[in-house]
């Protein structure tokens, strides 16, 4: 298989295994805000709050390689970014096990008491794994696995900019998925339950995504109403900017709503900041500050 395939083949994976996260990742935000919240148990809380943590991880390794792709690499493919993704891809689904069998768990225990529900989160992390990687072993692999002696070769024009609009699609459902339930929260009883803080930080967050989501569908809509749908160059230099770009709003915004997630769940703005800054410190090592460095590296 040619190089370029093999990248696109990779993009198409990280936009599948995002398009699965972006349903638990919005639907633990809005699990905070439900009536039924004030009756789980404090443990449940620290979950749920942990486990949107972890989503928020899975998230932001599934974009990094699309960010590797467009500061690295300038939309070239490269056996460096192929491995990358790869990796990538893998360590995303670490934290998404554990962050699936948290959520079983909070939506079960009212109904079925803390012991079945942590059997049951437990047991779903575990065929999570066992799926995702345990299986792999049984698997006999190929003679020929992803090897690096390929030519690396001149990218075409047409294949950059196929790329690049797929890496749009790989960012913008985690945006889509949390942006719709900041809207939704907002007219539930539990938001009016928080501080005056959280709710400004919400407002703010919520404005952040939107601006992520706006930039992501940008490069789709220039290229159909500015260049009919014509490649350029011009075109691909627009559309890479404008994903790096919306990486920004979208880091904070997710950080931010994290620092309301955290309050929600344990009352302490304290949490809610250290968990926002870790946030925010993950997605701009992994987005911005290790392909830069890969980029002055390589140059």
């Amino acid at each position: 298989m040619a190089l370029k395939d093999k990248v696109k083949t990779a993009l198409d994976e990280t936009r599948l295994l995002i398009l699965g996260s972006q349903i638990l990742f919005g639907v633990q935000l809005n699990i905070m805000f439900q009536n039924a919240y004030e009756q789980v148990s404090p443990l449940g809380r620290g979950l749920n709050a942990c486990g949107y943590f972890l989503m928020a991880t899975t998230v932001g390794l599934l974009i990094t390689p699309s960010m590797q792709h467009r500061l690295v690499e300038g939309g070239q493919d490269t056996q460096r970014l192929h491995r990358a993704t790869t990796v990538f891809a893998a360590l995303a689904l670490i934290p998404f096990a554990p962050s699936l069998g948290m959520t079983f768990y909070i939506v079960l225990e009212r109904h079925a008491g803390a012991l079945l529900a942590a059997a049951a989160g437990a047991a779903f992390a575990a065929v999570a794994l066992f799926f995702w990687f345990g299986i792999e072993r049984l698997i006999k692999q190929p003679e020929n696995k992803m090897g690096g002696d390929e030519e690396e070769e001149k990218i075409p024009l047409h294949t950059r900019i196929e790329q690049m609009l797929t890496e749009s699609r790989v960012m913008l459902p985690g945006a889509q998925a949390i942006l719709g339930f900041q809207f939704a929260v907002m007219l539930t009883k539990g938001f009016d339950q928080l501080p005056p803080s959280a709710h400004a930080v919400h407002v703010a967050a919520l404005a952040l995504v939107a601006l992520a989501v706006i930039l992501l569908m940008t490069p789709a809509a220039v290229h159909r109403i500015t260049f009919g749908g014509e490649d350029s160059e011009r075109f691909h230099t627009i559309g890479t900017r404008l994903i790096v770009a919306a990486a920004v709003p979208l880091g904070l915004g997710i950080s931010l709503e994290l620092f309301v997630a955290l309050v929600r769940a344990t009352q302490s703005p304290t949490l809610g900041i250290i968990g926002a800054c870790v946030a925010a410190a993950l997605f701009t090592g992994l987005w911005f500050v290790q392909p830069l460095l890969l980029r002055a590296r390589y140059r």
